[in-house]
């Protein structure tokens, strides 16, 4: 099976032709962001303030990455456990994030706004964030500096490999996966 292409940003055409299970190659720009900038992101609007960047059709991908190396332009740059992100994760999808990449579980709250908002998650491969690197060509700090590497990050990605996790019909790889290995 060959991966798909795609590009952001995404668009509901976009979220809509892909499948749980689909082997993707993701170029174009995504932003890098975990937890507290997350948490950040919430508190500003909760004050009425705008978000650091125009969410809308855009694809945030869960990482922290370590310090570039001399003539790199990020450290390795492996996906962080999504499960963190869920508490914040619907109000971002109701404001347009069209995709989300991480690894792991996403709570039933996040898969049903994944769903209502035709939306998308994806798996990166954990351990292999050196590999993962080399799909970055570009990073450039955007917002909250002062969180380090949680810092959010425009980064611009090329053929940057994931596997659908959550379609925008509800469909769940990892349960789906999983049942063919079930013993009753």
């Amino acid at each position: 099976m060959s991966a798909i292409k795609i590009t952001t940003p995404f668009n509901d055409e976009i979220t809509k032709s892909l499948k749980a299970g689909d082997r993707v190659l993701i170029s174009g720009t995504v932003y890098a962001a975990r937890d507290a900038a997350h948490k950040r992101m919430i508190e500003s609007l909760e004050q009425g303030k705008e978000l650091p960047f125009d969410i809308k059709g855009k694809v945030i991908y869960y990482v922290g990455p370590t310090p570039a190396k001399p003539g790199s332009v990020i450290g390795s740059a492996g996906p962080t456990t999504s499960g963190r992100m869920d508490k914040y994760t619907p109000t971002l999808l109701d404001l347009g994030l069209k995709g989300m990449i991480g690894k792991g579980y996403r709570d039933e709250a996040v898969i049903q706004s994944i769903v209502k908002n035709k939306a998308v998650y994806f798996a990166a491969i954990g351990g292999s964030g050196a590999l993962i690197a080399r799909s970055i060509k570009e990073v450039e700090v955007i917002a909250y500096e002062d969180l380090g590497p949680e810092a959010i990050r425009k980064m611009v990605i090329e053929d940057f490999p994931a596997v659908v996790i959550n379609d925008a019909f509800g469909n769940d790889l990892y349960k789906s996966g999983s049942e063919i290995y079930r013993v009753d």
